[in-house]
């Protein structure tokens, strides 16, 4: 039970649905408060340290982040030894000194391990299904974390006029209400060093916190280059017109 709990994790696509319903029947999607939204936001490095713990204890049983090092882990407000601590706890496959396949110690350098080897492993071990890469799934979904918030903390009891497909588990955000996978996400499923209470509302959200800085690394340092580049223009203009007042002062 708990491997087929784990394989469903985030399953946020390659899955079968049934027919979308009419659009007045979706439910809205939530609008949580991110720290990272606006032109000033930031990640909020508590909440995406404790995402990391549920990826690392839940996701990343059946899920990759192939475009992510473990380097990046700087980035949410973890020490250099600490970085190098997380990597030597797994191992990469590697070529040893005889031309054989051997495995090694994970580096900061090296991306995440990929918990499959190749896609066919992962489809032979989920029946059939392809668990999607994590390192950009905010950015592929429409409604970006909004989305993968909803659908994480959108299980619920189908209504009873519903007839669900075999295999299928009812989500309201869902388009269609049918998913084939099992609600990932349970309350109390982590322990968080912090004290933090593990609700499923709370899991979800840090977990989307560390996923959306997985697929945006760079987006603080973006948002200060942008600020400095308003405020530069914006004292250029003031400049410009300036300068463009004392050239033509003389001219009536």
């Amino acid at each position: 039970m708990r491997a087929a709990l784990l394989a469903a994790a985030l399953l946020l696509g390659s899955i079968a649905v049934a027919p979308a319903y009419a659009a007045d029947d979706e439910a809205e999607m939530p609008h949580e408060t991110w720290s990272f939204s606006g032109p000033f936001g930031t990640f909020d490095r508590a909440a995406a340290q404790r995402g990391f713990q549920v990826y690392k204890e839940v996701c990343s049983n059946c899920h990759s982040m192939k475009e992510a090092y473990y380097r990046n882990l700087d980035g949410i407000g973890l020490s250099e030894e600490q970085v190098k601590a997380i990597a030597a706890s797994v191992s990469v496959p590697t070529i040893n000194d005889d031309g054989e396949p051997a495995e090694r110690p994970a580096l900061p350098s090296d991306h995440f391990r990929s918990p499959y080897p190749n896609e066919k492993a992962a489809r032979a071990a989920l029946n059939g299904a392809l668990p999607p890469d994590l390192s950009v799934i905010v950015k592929a979904r429409q409604g970006g974390p909004d989305y993968v918030y909803g659908i994480l903390t959108g299980y619920a009891d189908a209504p009873a006029t519903m007839k669900m497909g075999s295999g299928m588990y009812y989500n309201k955000m869902y388009p269609g209400h049918q998913i084939g996978m099992p609600q990932p996400l349970q309350a109390d499923q982590v322990e968080y060093s912090d004290g933090t209470k593990a609700t499923v509302e709370q899991e979800a959200h840090d977990v989307v916190t560390f996923l959306t800085y997985i697929a945006n690394p760079e987006m603080e340092q973006r948002k200060r280059a942008g600020v400095k580049i308003i405020l530069f223009l914006a004292m250029l203009t003031g400049v410009t017109y300036a300068v463009k007042r004392r050239v033509w002062s003389d001219v009536h």
